[in-house]
């Protein structure tokens, strides 16, 4: 979604990332900077000078007004479009408008050769750039009707133009540019939306794939051992045959719940994670005849759900090695929640002196899975023999 809200701000975003602000913002930030430093110089170089004496004490409240007002006025709010600031800040611009638009008007009076005229053109480009299109336009005249009149009145045609006329298209063309902004960012809104129901459209198609061929694949093979099973219970088959039926029906019918949730996933459903590995351990125990000791250290704290997937996947391939690759005489999986990151270990260990076959560290698309998506997440995934077994270590940046 584009627009989020975070502490009461609206924030513009893209998929994935924050919008950066574009080098225009930039250049108009110095330009900015560029105008305070001008209206320093030529305040204080010409007559009447700012000071405690004449017309000094005026030159210097104005010029103080015109400067905090228009620091206040600095916009800080990016909004959705069309939309009205919030109500404190757009006060605050309106009065800060005000306080520009004053302090210029004694200056004008004043120091009637000085900077007085970038007041208007300040006023003009806030009111465009920050306020709706009605609140806009009031501020404008407000900030350069009262020296247009002045100018007027003092038969200064030339000023009376450079103020009004030399303005007006300024407001305009920042109005354009800014309703040209707005519609290209609901623009790229409407793209990205489309782009994430064509994302989610995929995905549903996916998991209706796996539903349709091997979720339906798996539970008629758990349906054909099931029968197997009982079949040979009936003949007095060898304990050692009847023995590996039970097991591939098992092993069958926990690839059938792992299908269920990999659907459930790819829908969008809840995700598993650390909370499911006492339930994976005990499955694999039953399926194994291995005894597996599950520990917790730390304080449990909620994890993303692509970290929560990440430690229960990552658990569960560990031990799917160790069921096919090692003569391991027990398992070990420890998760522990560090202040600084999160860290899953899976650890066999076969009869004292002796280490079982290892698992292969580089061969296998399991291992090379299980890395790619810690690298994904900022963690490592570390795999390596001991000295009775192999471990299999995950670590999550918190």
């Amino acid at each position: 979604m584009l627009v989020r809200r975070l502490g009461g701000r609206w924030i513009w975003r893209g998929v994935g990332d924050e919008r950066k602000a574009p080098i225009e913002a930039a250049v108009l930030r110095s330009i900015g900077s560029a105008w305070l430093i001008a209206l320093v110089v030529v305040t204080f170089t010409n007559d009447p000078r700012p000071g405690l004496h004449g017309r000094g004490p005026l030159v210097l409240a104005g010029f103080a007004l015109m400067v905090a007002s228009a620091l206040t006025a600095r916009p800080k709010w990016d909004g959705p479009p069309g939309s009205r600031p919030p109500l404190t800040d757009f006060r605050r611009t309106i009065a800060a408008l005000l306080g520009v638009t004053a302090g210029a008007g004694v200056l004008a009076l004043v120091q009637p050769h000085g900077i007085w005229p970038a007041g208007p053109y300040f006023v003009a480009i806030v009111a465009a750039g920050t306020l709706d299109r009605r609140w806009g336009a009031i501020m404008l005249g407000a900030g350069t009707m009262p020296f247009t009149i002045g100018a007027l009145i003092e038969g200064k045609v030339g000023t009376a133009l450079s103020v009004s006329v030399a303005i007006v298209p300024w407001y305009l063309i920042l109005r354009l540019m800014r309703l040209l902004g707005e519609r290209n960012r609901m623009l790229q809104a409407s793209r990205e939306a489309e782009a994430q129901a064509a994302v989610a459209e995929e995905r549903g198609r996916i998991a209706r794939e796996m539903h349709d061929v091997l979720a339906h694949s798996l539970s008629a093979l758990a349906l054909q051992l099931e029968s197997t099973r009982l079949l040979a219970r009936d003949r007095n088959v060898d304990p050692d045959v009847a023995r590996a039926v039970d097991q591939a029906h098992s092993l069958a019918a926990s690839g059938l719940d792992d299908a269920r949730r990999a659907i459930a996933a790819a829908r969008g459903d809840e995700l598993p994670g650390p909370e499911r590995l006492e339930a994976l351990a005990g499955a694999f125990g039953d399926q194994s005849g291995l005894p597996v000791a599950v520990e917790v250290h730390g304080d449990p704290r909620e994890l993303p759900p692509d970290a929560r997937l990440a430690v229960y996947r990552t658990a569960q391939e560990a031990l799917t090695n160790v069921r096919r690759h090692a003569a391991a005489e027990r398992v070990r999986v420890s998760l522990d929640y560090r202040p600084d990151s999160t860290v899953l270990v899976v650890e066999d260990h076969g009869a004292d002196g002796m280490a079982p076959p290892m698992a292969p560290v580089a061969g296998g698309y399991g291992l090379t899975g299980m890395r790619e998506r810690a690298k994904l997440l900022g963690g490592e995934l570390l795999a390596s023999p001991t000295g009775t077994g192999f471990r299999v270590e995950l670590r999550l940046p918190a």
